[in-house]
């Protein structure tokens, strides 16, 4: 799946997000973040060399209940799920490559992704 650069307009229940099979990248920020909007080329950079990882963007704020669930403080947050288990957490993450060092969780023994 390649980058999408839109924040979902319904965010999925913390039930949906937990029974999401195989790897999951679940970004949370807001469109009006000055953060987010700094960080998002090097997000969208970092998951378009994977592509088979799913992405969800969660747009978050007050009375939200996925990113209170995830206790979510500062964006962007990226929360790394391997079965709808939190594997990784990225907070504020800055630059691309530290980004491609947290998707590398995803990477099985054997070489492949999960």
């Amino acid at each position: 799946m390649t980058f999408n650069p839109r924040y979902a307009a319904v965010e999925p229940t913390r039930a949906e997000v937990d029974a999401l099979p195989g790897a999951t990248v679940l970004e949370f920020g807001a469109t009006w973040c000055g953060i987010c909007k700094a960080a998002t080329p090097d997000i969208a950079q970092a998951l378009d060399a994977q592509p088979e990882l799913r992405h969800l963007r969660v747009e978050d704020g007050p009375g939200k209940p996925l990113g209170r669930s995830y206790k979510v403080k500062l964006w962007p947050t990226l929360v790394l799920l391997q079965d709808g288990q939190e594997i990784a957490r990225l907070v504020r993450p800055q630059g691309v490559e530290p980004i491609r060092q947290a998707l590398q969780q995803f990477k099985s023994p054997a070489g492949g992704t999960a």
